[in-house]
């Protein structure tokens, strides 16, 4: 026994510890998302009829149409043990339920109220949508891990296959480097089941996904503040941040509320790090507190209205990733702000409640307009160019992708500057600073081609 726990020290692990490594499921019901923490989180909102917990419980009592009535009933029954609720779940997934994170979650969650023969039929059920043949999405990826993790528990670790195929084979091996080098930009409702992804894996098998794209997950958070337009839209249940989108369609109200879901999950998940700290404080605004069918059970279970935050005003209203050439840019921080973006390839203005989407393509002046935002200038055009500066940051869109330019303001010297991933450069320029600015290619000056 002696020669147990010394071997056990030399090698990092403990007595009934399983190893991460193995991607085995040791833990009990529930493994999804509800952790005795977070369980004991929601349980005192209860008890303390915070205003979250209120209109989750109007929606479930009133017996509410709700779009997805495995989630809510399923985590109702675990904050209140209510078995009436708990049943409409299970009957729910027994009978006409077809989404499989659902199933999986009442799977989990309602595990108390299943009989043998139930849980047998349920598991059966789960096991023959996970062997469906899927579109290669972050979402389903999502959907199939969470079913796994759902239903293991027999002796031979049938789930240790694919937890390690997702894990080292498409998270390690193939979306992480994508994000780390910008190949892959993940949009803002899309990075809730990335998120939940990350919480489900890192509770069940000990492993924290970011720490294959680590400078992608600390810049995140900037991400998910001034990646979403200026002006709250008002809807009967609540007011939404929209987050950006392609086009100049109408915003889609439940992706807005899975884009503040991911920014609440992305808290929870590490709340000590300085930038989800400023996120918080972004979400932290009751006026935006999901009530509706769709997103009141989100807002219940990942809000921590006792997290406290930092100001999201002391962040840079800029955000610009050279690998991926996302770029946002904000006049200020109110809701009547000017706002430009550059998102997968479409540059956006933002201006009176308004989306304009600004022509990239054809011909474009070698003498352009400066577009003001704030103290900031955006600037569509082409090689060789000149144009008037007026102080702030310069944002020049259109040029060669992750190439050399020669710039030259008026008093200043000749120098070499590269593009990002998509052509953009950012010239940061003194506030009180007025110059005439050029750029050309670098290779045409030199008498290259």
């Amino acid at each position: 026994m002696r020669f147990i726990l010394i071997l056990c020290c030399l090698t990092g692990t403990s007595l009934g510890q399983p190893n991460a490594d193995e991607y085995r499921v040791y833990t009990e019901h529930p493994r999804l998302f509800l952790n005795a923490q977070r369980l004991r989180l929601l349980k005192r909102e209860r008890t303390r009829e915070s205003m979250r917990w209120r209109q989750f419980e109007l929606l479930v009592r009133a017996a509410a149409q709700l779009p997805e009535p495995g989630f809510a009933l399923s985590l109702y029954f675990q904050v209140t043990g209510d078995e009436a609720i708990g049943k409409r779940a299970v009957d729910w997934a027994l009978g006409s339920g077809a989404d499989l994170r659902q199933l999986a979650l009442v799977y989990d969650w309602c595990q108390p109220l299943l009989t043998p023969a139930q849980s047998k039929t349920l598991a059966a059920k789960i096991r023959r949508l996970t062997d469906q043949k899927s579109l290669p999405t972050i979402e389903s990826r999502r959907d199939r891990v969470l079913a796994v993790l759902s239903i293991a528990g027999d002796a031979r670790h049938t789930e240790e296959s694919y937890l390690r195929e997702t894990v080292e084979q498409w998270w390690r091996g193939q979306l992480a480097p994508a994000l780390k080098d910008g190949r892959v930009t993940v949009p803002l409702h899309e990075l809730f089941a990335l998120l939940e992804l990350l919480h489900s894996v890192r509770d069940n098998v000990f492993v924290d996904m970011r720490d294959a794209a680590p400078e992608y997950f600390k810049e995140l958070p900037k991400y998910q503040v001034l990646g979403n337009y200026p002006a709250p839209l008002a809807a009967p249940e609540n007011e939404y941040r929209v987050p950006v989108f392609k086009g100049a369609g109408q915003p889609n109200l439940d992706r807005a509320a899975l884009a503040r879901a991911a920014g609440l999950s992305m808290v929870a998940y590490d709340n000590n790090a300085l930038e989800n700290q400023y996120l918080q404080g972004w979400l932290i605004q009751d006026r935006f507190m999901l009530q509706g069918t769709f997103g009141a059970p989100y807002e219940f279970l990942w809000a921590n209205p006792y997290q406290p935050g930092l100001s999201y005003f002391q962040l840079p209203i800029l955000y610009h990733n050279q690998r991926s050439g996302a770029l946002f840019i904000r006049s200020n921080w109110e809701d009547d702000a000017v706002w430009f973006g550059l998102y997968e390839g479409e540059a956006q203005l933002f201006q009176d409640g308004k989306i304009t989407v600004l022509k990239q393509t054809g011909p474009l002046a070698t003498q352009p307009k400066p577009i003001p935002v704030g103290d900031a200038s955006v600037l569509l055009g082409r090689s060789p160019m000149q144009f008037p500066m007026e102080g702030g940051p310069v944002l020049v869109l259109g040029l060669k992708p992750a190439h050399k330019y020669l710039v030259e303001a008026d008093d200043e010297e000749l120098r070499e500057v590269e593009t990002d991933s998509v052509g953009t450069l950012v010239l940061e320029y003194p506030a009180d600073r007025n110059a005439g600015v050029r750029i050309m290619e670098a290779n045409n000056a030199s008498g290259g081609t």
